[in-house]
């Protein structure tokens, strides 16, 4: 009983949706402990996601736990114990990348259909899996990882609606916006990188 009341609160979804954006918006500005406030959002949308049978999502939000972790080392340290700058993905990066979308949807398709009691999952599985491939290049602090994040972004909107998750719905509809603005503020970031090593050169 408990526990049904604690999925039927609005206020479950608009703490997960402040520790959401506030995670995006740090992403945005290339702040590193933006990662700290998005494994509490990750934590309360697992929960969510297991009682909405949004199986995939679920699973979803645990790969964005652990590669949360992954990534703030990542950014914090780097191969070399140095801060790792954002960077254009390489052509294996963006095979891998279209791997991960690819086979992560079959194998959720499946598991999804044979099972779980899930109404949606061709959808559910789509969604994530160009969450989970926009994840990893975020990780790696690849300015693509907004383009794949955006395409699950657009596909969500319509599922969560669906879901009657409205809170969440007008969530994704601000984090689409803000990840097309933080493409553009990574692009300017690298742009002005470049201009800063080429400038070491010539001095």
């Amino acid at each position: 009983m408990i526990e049904q009341l604690l999925i039927n609160f609005l206020w479950l979804q608009c703490i997960g949706t402040v520790f959401g954006v506030t995670q995006v918006l740090l992403a945005r500005k290339n702040n590193v402990n933006n990662y700290l406030f998005g494994i509490i959002s990750v934590l309360i949308g697992m929960w969510i996601a297991f009682h909405s049978k949004l199986y995939a999502d679920m699973l979803l939000y645990f790969y964005y736990f652990v590669m949360s972790i992954y990534g703030w080392l990542y950014w914090k340290f780097g191969k070399k114990e140095t801060a790792t700058p954002i960077t254009y993905a390489t052509r294996t990066e963006h095979l891998k990348a279209i791997g991960i979308v690819t086979s992560s949807f079959i194998l959720m398709v499946y598991g999804l259909s044979e099972y779980t009691n899930s109404d949606v999952p061709y959808w559910d599985a789509t969604t994530t899996a160009f969450a989970w491939a926009g994840m990893w290049l975020m990780a790696k602090r690849k300015i693509e990882n907004w383009i794949y994040l955006n395409i699950s972004n657009i596909i969500s909107i319509p599922l969560l609606l669906y879901k009657e998750l409205y809170v969440y719905a007008a969530l994704t509809a601000f984090l689409f916006i803000v990840a097309i603005s933080g493409y553009l503020k990574w692009r300017k970031l690298i742009k002005h990188e470049t201009e800063s090593n080429i400038g070491l050169l010539d001095t």
